[in-house]
């Protein structure tokens, strides 16, 4: 949930706010969800409904003969993309567990075609609010208090509400101006629910012939989100976060978290400091406020460059909403600290050694720190996938590294993820995620931003063996040395080995086995339209014979005729079936 609060900045600016929304509000709609308690057969029932509509949509759009005039590349994608708008219209209406789900799948172009990437990372999290009455509850017993004397005031209109909780400014007696963020009441119940239906739902996807092909872990991917969804309603968890990100930065006044009351907060109920900015994004509050715009891109870029190299915690979900500038310093704001990730040790220099690799255009290093970095199953296939990176590097990273993007290369990736056994964690797809981010917001800020050139210290200092701080370009260097070094190794060995194999072929050890894969599916594929047209011609034929016995009053050889039909034509949908599933292989 974004919490940009209100700022004071000259009068020639204006300051860009999350809409105060109430549940009386006549511009939002009343959702089924929007209440305590839920109906666990109605929920089961709406899930379902929805996820069978979309099967069988999925299902028809992938059918050539369903498009009229003709199938096309481009009237497929406009179906995909009309789905995809459904898709996000449908997630708002299940409301808060699949309105956290679209936002986690807006990072997986691995799983999904890049349409409904595209329209999940729109899906705002903007819902009614819930009454004060319930706020109050849930203060008082989670606090043990009536909110009289925990505040000195309480703003009783929300500042902000999202699908899991809202916002409310308030007083303590002592003075501070904080702000209170309460849970949505009966959250915790439903996502019990939700989630339980889920399971059955990433069990049937498991093993459909479509979705489950590529050997995607659903099961996997179900517990991920799963827990990411669970770490986002535990507030005390939120608080330490904070507390952590906070203590990262403590030498850098150029950077502010809002210090956390845990007197005044529990598991629903987050008290916060009270720390007014302008949204990162406003761009023209920015520069209406006297503040440099270059120097809070660079900022934004090494903030997020320490925390992900050096603290190994960041943030998840760093987007405008979230980041936001002091009116007076210029120091950048964050907020929101339930969705984090963490590096593991020995990340950082698995995906240095990617990185190298790609800058010498080796495919194979590559995939093998794809691999690595857990973001290629281990047994998979690879080929494929380094044909398409050998490719991708080929033609597309002939830059400078200091002159790439990091989106194009974001968007060339998931290009060739979709439909091969990628298998991107949850904390790769955040990272390239807020990437993305922070250079388009690094963009607006200063038209001359790159955040590749930005980064390139941080790589240096990941490559010095010695653990300095100090970016060592001798230390860039004396790795490329060992690589070569490496690549010379490998070649004096070769003509050895090459003598042992052919020893080998000469003993018969190794047997050579030569197969014509495309061949065979193509001949598969047209014996398999033969089939087709054959129990085409015989439906019909019977179905011919059968009106007219019918139509004679031959009943039974009509019925009879009528059989032999039917069966024709359920051959006929099998083996259009079978076309289909080779068409999508091939």
């Amino acid at each position: 949930m974004s919490l940009i609060p209100s700022a004071t900045v000259p009068e020639s600016s204006t300051i860009s706010m999350p809409p105060i929304v109430t549940h009386q509000s006549s511009s939002d709609r009343a959702y089924r969800w929007n209440r305590t308690n839920y109906s666990r057969r109605r929920r089961k029932f709406d899930i379902w409904a929805f996820f069978i509509t979309f099967l069988n949509g999925s299902w028809i759009d992938g059918r050539k003969w369903s498009y009229l005039g003709g199938y096309t590349e481009a009237k497929q994608a406009a179906r995909r993309r009309r789905q995809a708008i459904w898709i996000r219209d449908t997630f708002l209406e299940l409301g808060p567990t699949f309105i956290k789900l679209g936002q986690l799948f807006s990072t997986r172009a691995d799983l999904f075609p890049v349409e409904y990437v595209e329209e999940l990372s729109k899906l705002q999290d903007r819902v009614p609010a819930f009454g004060y009455d319930r706020v109050a509850e849930i203060i008082e017993r989670d606090l043990g208090k009536p909110i009289p004397e925990l505040f000195a005031s309480f703003e009783p209109v929300p500042l902000a509400a999202a699908s899991l909780g809202q916002v409310h400014i308030a007083r303590l007696h002592t003075g501070e101006e904080v702000v209170v963020k309460v849970q949505r009441p009966g959250l915790h119940k439903l996502f019990t629910i939700d989630l339980d239906i889920l399971r059955g739902i990433a069990k049937y996807f498991q093993n459909h012939p479509k979705w489950g092909q590529g050997g995607r872990d659903w099961l996997g991917i179900y517990d991920e989100c799963c827990k990411i969804l669970w770490e986002e309603t535990d507030y005390i968890s939120e608080g330490q976060n904070a507390d952590t990100f906070r203590r990262n930065f403590r030498s850098a006044d150029w950077v502010k978290v809002p210090r956390v009351y845990w007197r005044y907060s529990s598991t629903r109920t987050l008290t916060l400091e009270y720390l007014p900015g302008i949204k990162i994004s406003h761009y023209e509050g920015i520069e209406a406020a006297g503040l440099d715009r270059q120097q809070i891109a660079r900022q934004s870029a090494t903030a997020y460059l320490q925390q992900l190299l050096t603290d190994g915690f960041f943030h998840a979900d760093p987007h405008p909403g979230n980041v936001a500038v002091d009116p007076k310093t210029g120091a950048l704001i964050f907020y929101d600290f339930g969705m984090m990730g963490r590096i593991a040790p020995g990340t950082k220099e698995k995906l240095m050694d990617t990185l190298l690799a790609i800058a010498g255009r080796n495919a194979d290093r590559v995939v093998n720190g794809l691999v690595g970095l857990g973001a290629v199953a281990a047994d998979a296939d690879t080929d494929p996938i380094r044909r398409s990176i050998q490719y991708l590097l080929d033609n597309f990273l002939d830059k400078p590294i200091e002159a790439q993007s990091v989106s194009q290369i974001t968007d060339d990736l998931y290009d060739i993820a979709y439909g091969q056994p990628f298998r991107f964690p949850a904390t790769f797809t955040f990272v390239m995620r807020a990437f993305s981010t922070i250079e388009g917001v690094g963009k607006g800020l200063d038209p001359d931003f790159n955040f590749m050139a930005a980064a390139q210290p941080f790589a240096f200092q990941i490559m010095n063996s010695n653990g300095n701080s100090t970016p060592d370009a001798n230390t860039f260097l004396a790795e490329i040395g060992r690589q070569a070094a490496q690549v010379g190794s490998s070649a004096l060995g070769l003509p050895r080995r090459l003598e042992d194999t052919i020893e080998k072929l000469e003993r018969g050890d190794i047997k050579v086995r030569v197969r014509s894969s495309e061949t065979d599916r193509y001949l598969r594929r047209l014996g398999a339209i033969q089939q087709s047209t054959n129990s085409a011609i015989l439906a019909a034929t019977f179905t011919l014979s059968a009106t007219m016995l019918f139509v004679t009053n031959n009943t039974l050889p009509a019925g009879v005729f009528g059989m032999f039909a039917a069966i024709a034509l359920v051959a006929w949908f099998r083996q259009s079936r079978k076309v289909d599933r080779q068409d999508r292989m091939s």
